[in-house]
């Protein structure tokens, strides 16, 4: 990771080389250009939950490309952190209800879930086609 000046980072991904750019947010300081590092926390969340899924979905002989994540970051101060993140999954597929047990239960296995801290509160929705 680099430091490139006005509170911009960039990191490159060794084994890719894909690069991801950091901004600290316009109210604090920043330009908001580009993810700042609690966007890219909260992101990562659902991109987790929607790597796992992927993952048991594969087993299933089930595919749910398309399916999105709507997330929602909300900071507190005092000390600056984040409080709640919200994410609001739209699956692109009708499934049985034992499926959707199974990808729900899943999806709340992620790394990242786990390695949040507990008193940030999750809120996870699964709306369904």
């Amino acid at each position: 990771m680099t430091y490139l000046g006005d509170l911009r980072t960039s990191s490159v991904h060794l084994q890719s080389g894909n690069t991801i750019i950091t901004d600290a947010p316009t109210d604090n300081h920043g330009k908001g250009e580009a993810f700042s590092p609690t966007d890219s926390v909260a992101n990562a969340l659902a991109t987790c939950m929607l790597t796992v899924m992927g993952i048991k979905a594969r087993d299933l002989e089930v595919d749910f490309s398309g399916s999105t994540a709507e997330v929602t970051k909300m900071m507190g101060t005092e000390p600056r952190r984040i409080t709640e993140i919200h994410v609001t999954f739209e699956m692109s597929i009708s499934v049985d209800e034992k499926t959707r047990t199974i990808l729900e239960k899943t999806a709340m296995t992620c790394p990242v879930l786990y390695s949040l801290h507990p008193d940030i509160k999750k809120e996870v929705v699964f709306n369904w086609k």
